[in-house]
């Protein structure tokens, strides 16, 4: 675990609130702030933008996973969510909401250390799987762009499908462009003209 991580815990119970942080104090130095109320539970984590949310509840409501929705969307953060008891529904709910980390059978301080590192790891992981799922996604759909942008330069001018990407790529070298943006806008043309 990072040494110096900023942490929001959202406990209710007040004593119980200090043992959290008393646990989280002794694993290092922490930029610690707990939040005992869970109305406006979103604009409050999203006011101190912290690495990661630790949540102790005994019960999760509806609510406050839509709060947590709100307040880790578009997944910003780690969160790692203590309950005192499992519910398939809450759990399913927990994990659609962003929660990184569902423990059942509460916060127990021995174990916050090694619960935030594997949160923060999922996380991580996560957020790379997303991001390259996008990159792919991308990738796809300028590939569909440039596969439009040869069938219109084929038509158009009578050629087989490599000189038509040969021009393709002579046109976006010309204009210091990328091939994707230069199919994009001959496909776009194409389409104001037909």
């Amino acid at each position: 675990m990072t040494d110096n991580l900023s942490i929001v815990v959202v406990e209710k119970d007040r004593d119980r609130a200090l043992l959290i942080v008393d646990s989280l104090r002794a694993s290092g130095d922490h930029n610690i702030f707990v939040i005992s109320e869970e109305t406006g539970l979103a604009r409050r984590i999203s006011e101190r933008n912290p690495d990661i949310v630790l949540v102790d509840i005994s019960s999760p409501s509806r609510d406050m996973l839509e709060e947590l929705t709100l307040a880790s969307s578009p997944l910003d953060r780690p969160v790692a969510m203590f309950v005192d008891r499992s519910d398939d529904g809450l759990t399913k709910a927990a994990i659609e909401a962003g929660v990184s980390a569902y423990v059942v059978d509460g916060l127990q301080p021995d174990r916050i250390k090694p619960i935030i590192d594997a949160a923060i790891a999922r996380f991580h992981m996560f957020q790379r799987m997303r991001s390259e799922l996008a990159a792919t996604k991308r990738a796809l759909q300028e590939r569909k762009v440039i596969d439009r942008a040869k069938g219109i330069l084929m038509k158009a001018h009578k050629i087989d499908e490599d000189a038509a990407y040969a021009l393709l790529r002579k046109t976006a070298m010309a204009q210091g462009r990328k091939l994707a943006d230069v199919a994009e806008a001959l496909v776009t043309a194409a389409e104001l003209l037909s």
